[in-house]
């Protein structure tokens, strides 16, 4: 803060009006509740008590606090701890009190290079005269709380990933349905609208409640019934160079798009990337690859590794299933779920281990269609009760 209108001493008052002005800094330190309070002369811009506590929590003593805010030491890492007070000071002057107390929280760098999150409460006490005198504050270690927050941001994300995975399983499935039961009766097609009605709204409230990203946007767009194959590529590219690693791209003729649902096979995709960065050397290139197959397409994703064991290579992709030489924590989640979200869109995903080394993934997709079969059940069951109720009054009629 600029203090050079400010005189660098200010007249010592008289003993009775100090020992007055003592009780009310310290009884404002005591209402302010802090780890750290340090009391700051207004006039002459520097700090006339900081407690002992501030050497443990910050590694400064009152010295530094001395040597800092007269501009005697070079790092000025404590200054952040009254920024603004020259404006609050004239706003104070002008007769705006909405600035006389204040609650503002920064990251405090320490003297030893480390930060620590503050929570910073100060409060402007005037004089005899009514003009500001003293700058109290205190000085609150957050880091707890800070951490709470942070836990219940990966929880808040964690249940978010596993909630709108099997949500888009079911999504991918309907949609499916939609298109191969173009035969379906009206009653059968609408249940399919119902169910995917649903889906759309739970995933609303993920996107409203639980998405880090979104919590403080409102609504939700509906999603595209369409990926694009090439799209899908580059962003585990993206992924891929983000964490430092080399991409090789072989991208054949692939369509525009293909029906589906975009957020789940990105999902799947991410899974096969995030499995590459895991087991294999960092800094190893990792290959994507697209082209078609089968009448379909196929997505691979190759890295340098040391594969699966061979006898492994398919249970892999089995619930809560992890590999022998599997590294580090994992649920044995992500492969189950990839697959199912796949063989939902009527695709396959396998993985064979590579000459000399590495493990290819391969997400094989089918081409769009049409038409399709007839998949209204003729066996009553919860889901199509009342269209065999339907069916067995048309027939006694």
């Amino acid at each position: 803060m600029t203090r050079s209108a400010r005189p660098k001493t200010a007249p010592a008052p008289a003993p009775a009006a100090a020992a007055v002005a003592a009780s009310e800094q310290f009884r404002a330190i005591a209402e302010l509740r802090g780890d750290v309070a340090f009391i700051i002369d207004c006039g002459a811009g520097l700090p006339t008590y900081v407690s002992a506590a501030a050497d443990s929590l910050l590694g400064y003593g009152m010295a530094d606090f001395v040597d800092q805010f007269a501009g005697r030491a070079g790092d000025g890492a404590l200054a952040a701890l009254c920024g603004g007070l020259d404006a609050r000071l004239r706003r104070f002057a002008a007769g705006d009190a909405s600035r006389t107390t204040l609650v503002r929280r920064h990251a405090q760098r320490r003297k030893d290079g480390r930060v620590v999150p503050l929570e910073v409460i100060s409060t402007i006490l005037a004089g005899p005269d009514g003009q500001a005198q003293w700058l109290v504050g205190a000085l609150r270690d957050v880091s707890e709380e800070h951490q709470r927050m942070e836990e219940q941001r990966r929880f808040a994300s964690m249940l978010n990933h596993e909630f709108r995975t099997p949500l888009s399983t079911i999504d991918g499935a309907i949609q499916r349905l939609e298109v191969t039961g173009a035969h379906a009766d009206e009653p059968t097609r609408l249940r399919y609208r119902k169910i995917s009605g649903a889906v759309d709204q739970l995933i609303g409230m993920l996107d409203q409640y639980l998405s880090p990203d979104r919590l403080e946007q409102i609504g939700y767009e509906k999603r595209a019934a369409a990926a694009s194959p090439r799209a899908l590529l580059d962003e585990a590219a993206q992924l891929l160079r983000a964490a430092g690693r080399p991409v090789q791209l072989d991208v054949g003729a692939l369509p525009d798009s293909l029906r589906g649902q975009p957020e789940g096979l990105r999902m799947a995709l991410k899974v096969l990337v995030d499995n590459a960065l895991q087991y294999s050397p960092v800094g190893s290139p990792v290959l994507l690859a697209g082209h078609p197959a089968e009448g379909g397409i196929a997505l691979t994703v190759r890295d340098q590794g040391s594969g699966v064991p061979d006898d492994e290579t398919d249970r892999i992709f089995g619930k809560n299933y992890r590999a022998r030489n599997a590294a580090g924590n994992g649920s044995g989640l992500g492969l189950y779920l990839a697959r199912a979200v796949v063989e939902q869109h009527g695709g396959s995903l396998g993985m064979r281990n590579c000459t000399p080394s590495g493990a290819e993934f391969r997400l094989w997709l089918p081409p769009q269609r049409s038409g399709g079969k007839y998949v209204a059940s003729e066996v009553s069951n919860c889901d199509n009760s009342c269209n065999q109720q339907i069916r067995v009054g048309t027939e006694q009629k």
